[in-house]
């Protein structure tokens, strides 16, 4: 957790464990007058954004500009710090755990869904897939070097990563991506266009991916294969093929 949420979540005043979610009044909202007015607000956004990531749902404004202030001016507080640590440390766990659980829940039922619909596959691991266009070329295996043209999104469809955006096409050793990718492409012939949904577990975990992909996120990606290098050979290079209706 970053530096500020820390501060910023020590400050609540929570003595029956449970954060409040209530807005500061409309009617006395301040106005940015002033450079260190922008400065107090940019403080203030970048503190709220890091405790929402936390899966903070709500906090007391008026509270929170309270012990702001009674800190800047020298003012006694209700607790210590070490009591500020336990209760920033508690609440994050417990808000931690439901956001978890929420976006967990969410992923799940997207593949459920997906897998049920017609023309998807669904294999062993969970992973599953649907035959845009056949392709007639080798399938690789893990110790060869791929090129592909991919799409990547979240599941309600935001896109994250795209070669097509980019004009060009990606070349990466296939044992080195994710599992998803690494089961989805071996199932693919080259010339082949498939789209490959990923289960969490197969993609970026619990964890995510920076800032565009969040945790527990199932993806979907399309991938074109267009070449399959060998280990000390030349590229297997699809023939073309015409595209599905």
């Amino acid at each position: 957790m970053k530096f500020l949420s820390i501060i910023a979540a020590g400050c609540l005043l929570m003595n029956t464990g449970i954060v409040t979610a209530q807005q500061a009044d409309e009617g006395k909202r301040p106005t940015l007058e002033n450079h260190a007015d922008s400065v107090a607000y940019a403080f203030g956004a970048s503190v709220a954004r890091d405790l929402k990531r936390t899966g903070l749902e709500g906090i007391n404004a008026n509270v929170f500009a309270q012990a702001i202030a009674d800190v800047f001016g020298g003012k006694a507080i209700p607790f210590d710090e070490a009591q500020e640590r336990e209760l920033i440390m508690s609440t994050i766990t417990v808000a931690r755990e439901k956001m978890d659980g929420r976006m967990k829940a969410e992923a799940s039922a997207f593949m459920e869904r997906n897998g049920a619909r017609p023309g998807v596959t669904t294999t062993s691991s969970g992973l599953q897939y649907e035959i845009v266009r056949a392709g007639t070329g080798v399938r690789p295996g893990l110790t060869d070097t791929v090129t592909v043209h991919y799409k990547g999104q979240l599941s309600d469809g935001k896109v994250f990563d795209s070669s097509y955006d980019r004009g060009e096409p990606a070349t990466f050793p296939l044992g080195r991506v994710i599992q998803g990718w690494q089961e989805g492409l071996q199932l693919m012939p080259v010339g082949a266009h498939y789209r490959i949904y990923v289960p969490y577990e197969l993609g970026y975990g619990e964890r995510g991916a920076g800032q565009d992909i969040p945790p527990y996120s199932a993806l979907i990606f399309d991938v074109e294969l267009i070449s399959v290098q060998r280990p000390e050979e030349v590229s297997v290079i699809a023939e073309p093929v015409d595209k599905a209706e």
